[in-house]
């Protein structure tokens, strides 16, 4: 209950400081390129059903049909406006509706795409026993995911086989450990991480 008091105020208050920002932000996407300002994408919330992630658009349009995984900062299909939005992770703001909306929260296990829910273990289902959020302990590990994947031959295998299953017992160890003072730890140092970049 606490935890959902704590999304629902300050995903309100950060929309309401962030409005300016955030319209700036659109701005920027509508002149650098063509499309929308919003990506919107199906993700596996609690329960094991879906719903629809929002994201500032970082890539062109119909990017998506080429992978689901983006492979390092140089990746092609990325806006000039997107690799800026994408280093500081402010392509996630959006999700701030989300977590209105009651899909998400700030803190859970990042929502990953059906095609590779659909590979889960039954002893990793257990991830979508709580609704995911915006990070956590595998968002803190692998922040710089795709330039992780940039160095594969191979990085949709790579992010299956290694990635995603150190992710997911990363998930998992949230789910044990998880308490509003975890919560609040895990947000300062992705805070400080961003910061860092």
């Amino acid at each position: 209950m606490l935890k959902r008091i704590f999304d629902l105020f300050f995903s309100m208050v950060g929309l309401i400081i962030l409005a300016p920002f955030l319209f700036i932000i659109s701005i920027s996407i509508i002149f650098d390129s063509r499309g929308g300002i919003f990506y919107t994408q199906k993700r596996v919330g609690k329960d094991n059903i879906d719903f629809s992630m929002f994201k500032f658009r970082t890539m062109r349009t119909g990017s998506d049909k080429k992978g689901l995984l983006t492979i390092g900062d140089k990746d092609s299909r990325i806006t000039n406006v997107g690799y800026f939005l994408r280093k500081y992770k402010i392509d996630e703001l959006p999700q701030l509706i989300n977590i209105l909306k009651g899909n998400m929260s700030f803190v859970g296990p990042r929502p990953e795409v059906r095609k590779y829910v659909d590979l889960y273990s039954s002893d990793q289902l257990i991830v979508l026993s709580i609704r995911p959020g915006i990070t956590d302990f595998s968002s803190l590990d692998f922040i710089n995911e795709s330039e992780i994947l940039s160095q594969s031959s191979n990085p949709e295998e790579t992010y299956i086989n290694e990635i995603m299953q150190l992710k997911l017992e990363l998930c998992k160890k949230y789910i044990k450990e998880k308490s509003f003072r975890t919560d609040l730890k895990i947000i300062t140092k992705t805070i400080l991480k961003i910061i860092g970049k």
